[in-house]
């Protein structure tokens, strides 16, 4: 699998996962949209998100959406945000977000748009919705930019990615990443079949990872069980917030229990041979078990199930030959409560 850098960080196989906030539109104004910045940097994400894109560009009037509020007017919506989507809005949060130092690109929805972000400058890559999967003039018109392209993959068949790819590697591009994705606000666990991104994986040899609307922790950090390389999360401050992504997005506490979750994850994962681990070398001795007289055991007599038993710690003979042992007559006297060792016995 191939391994993609964007900006100054790697994303593949034997990088840690990707952790991308989707800021979209969460925030009523400059400063707030700064403090989202400043928040997701301080919970520990590698990378912060944004939305361009205008009404007239992205949707025809009357056009509707189904999500978890239900039918949405997706112009009226878009018309809605267009405070926050000025060039001069753009411009000062995308140089905010990067002169913090974290990876910091944006989701064009039109040529316009890319050509906004690129008068913007060092925006670190583009990644466009499912929306634009099938969108190939679009995605032909970013990959000429010659910067990284994320890639979400929801409301499409394996045909059609492998067309969207295809396109982009034809203009030069090879720097692509790409989203399992299930485009439903919010989706649910029993929907996402999170065992798609080792499809994806296998099919297009790139870096994949989720693009997760869940609602919950668990499914981002079951996705990093599972090998993916980057996780991309929606984040807000508040989920009661007017906008169209607040209501399904993740609050500070449980994005950073996503992250630090998934962290915990790549630790433990470890290596993939079995042996004794160094942290587990005191517990030989006291959880292993061995044979011990529950009663003295004279010169002579028979040992039997009757005056031995296994029990802690290994000081004797190891558990394992216990049914050796039994039948065995030790060669000198053996005191109640003693571990037996070969040497009890005549050669």
């Amino acid at each position: 699998m191939k391994v993609v850098k964007v900006w100054d960080r790697f994303i593949g196989e034997g990088y840690p996962c990707f952790t991308i906030l989707e800021l979209g539109v969460n925030f009523k104004d400059i400063e707030e949209a700064k403090k989202l910045v400043d928040t997701g940097i301080r919970i520990g994400a590698d990378a912060v998100k944004f939305q361009t894109f205008h009404a007239e560009t992205i949707a025809m009037k009357g056009a509707i959406l189904y999500d978890g509020r239900g039918i949405v007017d997706q112009y009226e919506e878009a018309f809605g945000s267009e405070d926050r989507l000025t060039d001069k809005f753009q411009t000062e949060l995308i140089r905010y977000a990067q002169s913090k130092g974290i990876v910091t690109f944006s989701t064009p929805s039109h040529f316009n748009d890319i050509d906004l972000l690129n008068k913007i400058g060092n925006i670190h890559a583009f990644k466009f919705g499912s929306d634009d999967l099938t969108n190939l003039p679009l995605l032909k018109y970013a990959a000429r930019r010659g910067k990284p392209i994320f890639l979400s993959s929801g409301v499409s068949t394996l045909g059609q990615i492998d067309e969207a790819i295809r396109c982009i590697r034809t203009e030069g591009n090879e720097q692509i990443l790409l989203f399992h994705c299930v485009s439903q606000y919010p989706s649910k666990a029993e929907d996402m079949n999170l065992r798609t991104m080792q499809t994806l994986q296998n099919a297009f040899d790139v870096p994949v990872g989720l693009s997760d609307h869940t609602e919950g922790i668990a499914v981002s950090i079951a996705a990093a069980v599972l090998g993916a390389n980057i996780i991309e999360k929606h984040f807000t401050h508040d989920r009661s917030a007017d906008g169209p992504d607040n209501f399904f997005s993740m609050e500070p506490k449980a994005m950073k229990q996503i992250i630090d979750g998934i962290r915990e994850v790549e630790i433990a994962m470890g290596v993939p041979f079995k042996d004794i681990q160094k942290v587990e070398e005191p517990m030989v001795v006291n959880f292993h078990k061995s044979i011990y007289a529950i009663k003295d055991i004279e010169s002579g007599e028979t040992v039997s199930k009757n005056n031995v038993d296994i029990l802690r710690p290994l000081n004797g003979i190891p558990a394992k030959y216990y049914d050796i042992v039994c039948g065995m007559i030790p060669k000198r006297h053996i005191s109640k409560g003693d571990a037996l060792k070969w040497e009890d016995f005549k050669d």
